[in-house]
């Protein structure tokens, strides 16, 4: 080979290594949450999308798009199952009529550590597969749990009874089982809905929204039950466009390092938010003894019986021996 032939190919490989560079450098994945980006509970995504695109810089970026300004809530599985966006944060019940067994990891009380030493997060990978999703992991936010709020006094689980509260539909049982009539609802029609007397009550963390209600809520009933934990899907095709090792090393960092950072995350959130019930004059109705147990036994067991309704018993002993046993 002549020194010009050899230069000339050596300048294709040059040419061609750097077009490979720039394409890895276009890599891009639009997402959408199912929350506001400017929300409280939004605290987690936004640390994911800086965390994956400070890590993964020239390689891959995630575009967030928004959220429920951009596509409603409740769709955004089926979006990206159908390849209408790339990824979306979304909450585990928002999508339960497509993976049913989603909404179990609501249904405990471990930390996301104590769920990621079990099997969970690789079962839960095919289980989405099947349905034509990617489960890229957990944005979890396990110390974020749960409360009844009501604008009239109740004084215990007596006066549920008939009570209308709004709820998602992981909560839906255990509102059930307490005698009263659970509606489903998104969080944005919370405030009319409670200011028109259409609910009597909702179920809801308590982050980013206390100063805003300060006039249809007056109680809240204690212990709180369950864990927050919302869940990051990619569309299966989108994802195969990263190249392996790329797809690997991001789905590893988010679930061995970038997640357990973020459920340890909470604690000043939590803590701002229960100072603003506090001056919001909100009145903690608070169980004790049996009364505890028996709430937060229902809590668990109606949920648990209700999704094994929806769930093949195997799958189901499965998931409650790595979340509940």
């Amino acid at each position: 080979m002549t020194k010009q032939l050899l230069f000339k190919s050596l300048l294709s490989l040059s040419l061609i290594g750097a077009a490979s560079t720039a394409q890895a450098k276009e890599m891009t994945l639009n997402a959408v949450s199912f929350t506001p980006r400017t929300a409280v509970v939004s605290h987690g995504f936004k640390e994911f999308v800086t965390a994956i695109n400070e890590k993964f810089d020239g390689e891959l970026e995630i575009n967030w798009r928004g959220g429920p300004e951009v596509m409603p809530p409740f769709r955004l599985a089926d979006a990206v199952r159908n390849g209408s966006i790339d990824m979306a944060l979304t909450s585990p019940s928002y999508y339960s009529g497509l993976v049913p067994s989603a909404t179990a990891s609501n249904l405990s009380f471990k930390t996301y550590e104590e769920i990621a030493e079990t099997d969970y997060l690789e079962r839960m990978t095919q289980v989405h597969a099947e349905r034509g999703l990617h489960f890229l992991g957990e944005i979890p936010a396990s110390p974020v749990k749960f409360f009844l709020f009501f604008k009239n006094e109740v004084t215990g689980i007596d006066d549920l009874e008939g009570k209308r509260i709004r709820v998602f539909p992981t909560i839906l049982p255990f509102v059930e089982s307490l005698g009263a009539e659970p509606l489903v609802m998104p969080m944005g029609e919370i405030y009319t809905a409670m200011e028109r007397g259409v609910i009597d009550g909702f179920a809801q963390s308590n982050l980013g929204w206390v100063d805003q209600f300060e006039n249809v809520v007056n109680y809240y009933i204690t212990p709180r039950f369950y864990r927050a934990g919302f869940n990051v899907l990619v569309n299966p095709e989108a994802w195969a466009e990263l190249p392996e090792g790329l797809r690997e090393r991001v789905q590893t960092y988010l679930r061995e390092d970038l997640a357990p950072r973020i459920d340890q995350s909470w604690e000043e959130t939590i803590a701002t938010a229960q100072t603003q019930m506090e001056d919001a004059g909100f009145q903690e109705v608070k169980l004790t003894g049996d009364a505890a147990d028996e709430y937060l036994n229902t809590a668990i067991e109606a949920a648990w019986q209700h999704l094994a309704e929806d769930v093949d018993p195997e799958l189901h002993a499965e998931l409650k021996s790595m979340l509940v046993d």
